[in-house]
């Protein structure tokens, strides 16, 4: 199944029960954000490792049907701005600079270091 036939079978899934009139880009943005967060928030190292995985998969679930949502109401392209982004990254991110970091790498601290 394509992100394109995804899309399609969510749309038809929200559009049968007429939710589209709820979700605006801000409602949509909010409720990407609370379901990546909803099983993490509040617990240690060691409560985030006995999270059941099957419940992950729900949440991430959910903001990727979210993600298309959203990108349905703003008519727009998710697998087109993903290849956008990723190729920006590479730009913005190469290789040698990065890896292994986790500290934010940008050109202009690199220039003006």
């Amino acid at each position: 199944m394509t992100i394109e036939d995804l899309k399609k079978e969510f749309i038809k899934f929200r559009d049968e029960r007429n939710w589209k009139q709820f979700h605006t880009p801000k409602d949509l943005a909010v409720s990407i954000s609370l379901e990546a967060l909803e099983l993490f928030q509040w617990k240690s190292k060691d409560e985030e490792l006995k999270v059941p995985k099957e419940k992950i998969e729900e949440e991430l679930a959910d903001v990727f049907m979210y993600c298309i949502s959203m990108s349905d109401v703003l008519n727009i392209d998710l697998k087109e701005a993903v290849i956008k982004k990723l190729k920006k990254n590479h730009e913005k991110y190469p290789v040698e600079k990065v890896k292994g970091k986790t500290n934010k790498y940008t050109f202009y601290q690199e220039n003006n270091a």
